[in-house]
């Protein structure tokens, strides 16, 4: 659904006008401004099938830290695999990588773990990997990957629509204060029914990540 379909969809349930574009006026611009608030509420609440991505690393020899393109440090990684040498990256602290690079003496080879280190100048997340690598290899990391905030009237949004909408009617509802019928409060209980029912819909596509095992 797109920016202005969403915008349309809270405005008409709010007994306002439609608008031809979402800067038609200061009411339809705060609309998409909740709006956009509701979709970062959805999209944190469960790592949506939508959002899931791959980004892929080419190492070089000699090479440890790397950018994974696109990220934007909105990523949460779901598992990586270091495709070359059919093995998984295990995760290790910043403090663990700190021993082996700068206390002792790094050994190169196959990479087997990674680690976060900030991000560079256009905002997209930073690994460390270790060893350090000895040759090419492509790491893959699936991952979680929140978009970008909705700004043109034709910008699609791939997350559930019905949790966005009902979750941006209730935080108008509470900013102006009445609506002539529903309470704000019964608006997020609304929403938050559209939200339970999504996640339950779309996590049958992945059970395994909704049970605990004990190992």
């Amino acid at each position: 659904m797109t920016y202005l379909n969403l915008v349309n969809n809270v405005l008409r349930r709010l007994r306002e006008d439609e608008v031809t574009s979402v800067s038609s006026n200061t009411y339809s611009k705060m609309a998409g401004d909740f709006v956009n608030d509701a979709k970062k509420l959805v999209e944190d609440a469960w790592d949506w099938s939508a959002l899931r991505t791959t980004l892929t690393v080419t190492t070089s020899a000699d090479v440890f830290n790397y950018v994974l393109t696109g990220s934007q440090n909105k990523i949460k990684i779901l598992n990586a695999i270091n495709d070359t040498s059919n093995l998984h990256l295990q995760y290790q602290p910043q403090v663990w990588f700190d021993d082996k690079y700068l206390i002792s003496e790094p050994v190169s080879g196959a990479p087997e773990y990674y680690t976060f280190n900030g991000v560079n100048s256009s905002g997209d997340t930073q690994i460390d990997v270790y060893p350090k690598p000895d040759g090419v290899y492509t790491l893959r990391f699936n991952c979680t990957l929140r978009n970008d905030e909705l700004t043109a009237d034709g910008d699609d949004m791939l997350i559930p629509s019905q949790p966005v909408i009902h979750m941006a009617i209730a935080l108008l509802a509470r900013e102006r204060g009445e609506t002539g019928g529903t309470s704000a409060p019964e608006y997020f209980g609304i929403a938050d029914k559209y939200l339970s029912d999504a996640i339950a819909l779309d996590a049958q596509k992945h059970p395994e990540e909704t049970i605990f095992y004990v190992p």
